[in-house]
C-alpha cells in the first residue's frame, strides 16, 4: 500500500520524504491557504521534493471553471492530480479531464454510490473521507470495504485512496482491506514509528552494550 502526506507544508513533506516512505502528496484548499507564497509555486517545489502524484484541488463549483482550473493546475508539473469534488459538475469535469489524458483525484466521496461514478467517470483516485464519517458514528471503514469490493469486481482501474485518516490503525486497517493508498497528516505518519517496547528494547541494548564495554576497561 503507498502512502500520501496529507499537507501543503514543504518542511513536513522534505522530511518524511527523506527518509524514503512517501509515494505522493494530497492538497486542499484549506491545507494550502495556511502556508506563505504563491500556492503554484508550492504545488511546483512539493512535486520536485515527492517526484510522484501530488493532488491540487480546483475550487470552482461549476464545470466550465472546474475545467480552466483543472488544466491550469494540470499544467504546473507532470506530477499533478487534478482534484475535483464529487458533484454533477465535478463528475462531469472528472470525465472530460480524464479523456484527455489527465490523472483526477475525486473527493468528498461518503458512500459507495459515489465512489462507483468516480470510476465510471474514470477517476485515477477516488478519496473516500473515514475519519469525517466516524465523527458522525458512520463506519469510515465499512465504506473502505465496500468500494474496494466493489472495484475489484469488476477491475475498474480506479486506485482506492483512503482520506481523513486520524490515526494508524485507520492506516492499518486500510491496508488490510486492500486499500490501494492511504493519505494522512505528518502526525499520523509519526505515530506509526512509535511502540513502547521498541523504545524499552532499544534501551536495554544500548545499556548492556555499555555495561559489557565498561568491564573491559
Amino acid at each position: 500500500m503507498k502512502l500520501f502526506l496529507d499537507t501543503g507544508n514543504i518542511k513536513e513533506i522534505e522530511t518524511l520524504a527523506s527518509i524514503g516512505i512517501i509515494d505522493g502528496v494530497t492538497t486542499n484548499p484549506s491545507l494550502l491557504a495556511k502556508e506563505a507564497g504563491d500556492y503554484r509555486e508550492n504545488l511546483k517545489k512539493i512535486c520536485q521534493v515527492v517526484r510522484g502524484p501530488v493532488s491540487g484541488e480546483v475550487v470552482a463549483t461549476d464545470f466550465a471553471g472546474m475545467m480552466r482550473e483543472g488544466h491550469d493546475i494540470a499544467a504546473i508539473d507532470e506530477h499533478m492530480v487534478v482534484k475535483v469534488p464529487l458533484t454533477r459538475d465535478g463528475i462531469k469535469a472528472c470525465k472530460t479531464l480524464s479523456g484527455e489524458g489527465i490523472r483526477v483525484n475525486v473527493t468528498l466521496v461518503f458512500s459507495s454510490a459515489q465512489a462507483l461514478l468516480a470510476a465510471k467517470a474514470g477517476a485515477t483516485f477516488v478519496s473516500p473521507f473515514v475519519g469525517r464519517l466516524d465523527d458522525i458514528a458512520a463506519d469510515g471503514m465499512g465504506l473502505i470495504r465496500e468500494i474496494v469490493e466493489i472495484y475489484d469486481q469488476y477491475a475498474f482501474p480506479t486506485e482506492v485512496l483512503v482520506a481523513s485518516c486520524r490515526h494508524p490503525m485507520h492506516i492499518v486497517a486500510a491496508a488490510r482491506m486492500g486499500a490501494d493508498i492511504c493519505t494522512c497528516p505528518a502526525t499520523v505518519i509519526d505515530q506509526m514509528f512509535n511502540h513502547p517496547l521498541t523504545a524499552s528494547g532499544l534501551e536495554k541494548f544500548l545499556k548492556d552494550w555499555e555495561k559489557a564495554q565498561a568491564a573491559k576497561v
